[in-house]
Formats: structure tokens, C-alpha cells, sequence
């Protein structure tokens, strides 16, 4: 049977009727789906910041002319001695319109648990001048000699930030490193902070890397459908090579549709700088 899309579906369908039916008349929804274009994907912005802290406009438009839609900022102030020095003195509103001007938005950012935990207020304030709507703690980086009460701590404290991170009209969210996929009196981590983190209230970014630990992001996404919020898409042969994404050993097609279950919205590349341009073809081709 041959396919046609919906706008050629639209098209044929005002022609049938003779003109009596305007395409202005026909539903506002399915003139915003068949003029959407593909599903905006994101880069992060750890990989690359060498290069954007030498030529921020450029390294932008860049990333933008490879196709990809968003970019997923580090806090400058939290991540000031790795990377993001060049940007402290940047006033959030003129990162922002530099990320514009370059075709992009950006919906999310990373921050250190002590700047959600010590110093929430300045971190709202800059999330909101940056146009943000999630704000994700990228994990608790705690000691290795931690006792599982040490991350029910920490995670009682991000609930409690993200009560007021949600009353400014922002997303919490947790960031997932491999150490959280580790067992801990007899307990896997991961799990064990998804039990005490407030549902409402913390959302998850799930970083694909952990394939390379034997764990699948579809299995989480399907396993607590509708508590994440973004991802994080890198991909790695069956020795631990990273290659663009669709290359390696993730079931792409299985992830993506475990996702939707999942609830995530924004999609990130996070790979080394060579990695970025085969990536995007494939996923846009899913």
C-alpha cells in the first residue's frame, strides 16, 4: 500500500471537495503537524567547551548548521575551574541571545548539587534570565565510602529544592553518572534514588553511556514510564569505543520508543566533537 503524508493528505482532500472546504478551515492541529519538522535534537555543551569558550558564536552556529535545534548548557559559576571559566562573567541575557542569534534555544542546564542545595536562589535567578525550564543537578558526586542513607540525604534535599524550583516555574532533574548503576548494600543505586525522589517533583536524565555497564535506557524509561525528562545519546561498540550514534551496539529504534513511555522530551548528543555530524542523519532518519 503506498503511503502518502499529511499534508499531501490535506492537499487531496480540499481538492476533492471541490474548494468548498478552505484549508483554513480544516483543524489548526494538523496544520501544526504536517509543517512540524523533525523532532528537535540537542547537543550538550561538556564535550565541546574548549571550543566554546574560544569562539562561543561560532562553535554555536557550528553545531546549528549540523542540524541540530538545542544546546544544554553547564553553569558557568558551578563549572568554572572545568571548562565554563570564559562565561562567568557573561550576563545570562547575552549567552542567551548569543545562542539565539545562532538558531538555537536552550531549555536546559546542568548544575553542581551545592548550587541547588547552598545556593538555589542565585541559581533560579540565572535560569531564568537564561530562558531555561529545567534545571538538572548532574548527580550528587558523592564520596566512594557513601552509605546508601548518604544518597537518601542527598536526594531529600534535592526534593526539597525542587519544591521551590517548581514554584518559580522550572523542572528539577537528576543527571545519572555510571556510579549510580553500582550496587550498594545489596541495592542498585539508581533504583534506590528513584524510591526517594518525589515524582512530582524530580525528573530524570538518563545518559545512554551506561550501556557499556550492560544497562538499557529503554528498560528504565519503561521500567518508571513518565518520570524522565531528557536524555543523553552517545553510542559504543561491544569494547567500549565510542562511535556516532547508530554505529554502535544501542537498539536505537527500542530506545526511542521507550522514551515516549519514558516521558522524555529533550533529546542531547553528548560525544567527542567528531562524532556529532554522523550522528544526527541517523536519528532523524528513525
Amino acid at each position: 500500500m503506498k503511503l502518502i503524508n499529511r499534508r499531501s493528505f490535506i492537499s487531496q482532500t480540499a481538492k476533492a471537495a471541490g474548494g468548498v472546504i478552505a484549508l483554513s478551515q480544516l483543524p489548526k492541529q494538523l496544520f501544526a503537524e504536517a509543517t512540524a519538522s523533525n523532532m528537535p535534537i540537542g547537543f550538550q555543551s561538556w564535550t565541546v567547551k574548549e571550543m566554546l569558550g574560544k569562539d562561543f558564536p561560532g562553535t554555536l552556529k557550528t553545531m546549528a548548521g549540523m542540524g541540530y535545534k538545542l544546546i544544554e548548557m553547564c553553569s558557568p559559576k558551578g563549572y568554572a575551574d572545568i571548562g565554563f571559566g570564559p562565561f562567568v562573567n557573561m550576563k545570562p541575557s547575552d549567552i542567551r541571545s548569543t545562542i539565539t542569534d545562532a538558531g538555537l534555544t536552550c531549555p536546559s542546564c546542568h548544575f553542581g548539587s551545592g548550587e541547588l542545595f547552598d545556593k538555589l536562589d542565585e541559581s533560579i535567578e540565572f535560569s531564568q534570565q537564561l530562558g531555561l525550564t529545567q534545571m538538572i543537578c548532574s548527580t550528587f558526586w558523592l564520596p566512594k565510602n557513601s552509605t546508601l542513607n548518604d544518597y537518601y540525604t542527598a536526594a531529600d534535599k534535592l526534593n526539597k529544592a525542587a519544591e521551590k524550583i517548581k514554584k518559580a516555574g522550572l523542572q528539577a532533574g537528576f543527571h545519572n553518572h555510571e556510579f549510580e548503576f553500582a550496587k550498594l548494600e545489596g541495592q542498585l543505586i539508581y533504583d534506590a534514588l528513584m524510591s526517594r525522589f518525589d515524582p512530582g517533583l524530580v525528573k530524570m536524565q538518563f545518559q545512554a553511556e551506561v550501556i557499556n555497564l550492560g544497562y538499557k535506557a529503554s528498560t528504565y524509561f519503561n521500567k518508571y514510564p513518565g518520570r524522565f525528562i531528557s536524555a543523553h545519546l552517545s553510542d559504543w561498540t561491544a569494547d567500549k569505543k565510542e562511535v556516532p550514534v547508530g554505529q554502535g551496539i544501542i537498539d536505537w529504534k527500542e530506545f526511542f520508543a521507550a522514551a515516549k513511555t519514558g516521558g522524555v522530551k529533550n533529546f542531547f548528543v553528548e560525544m567527542e566533537f567528531d562524532k556529532f555530524k554522523d550522528s544526527l542523519p541517523y536519528i532523524h532518519e528513525l
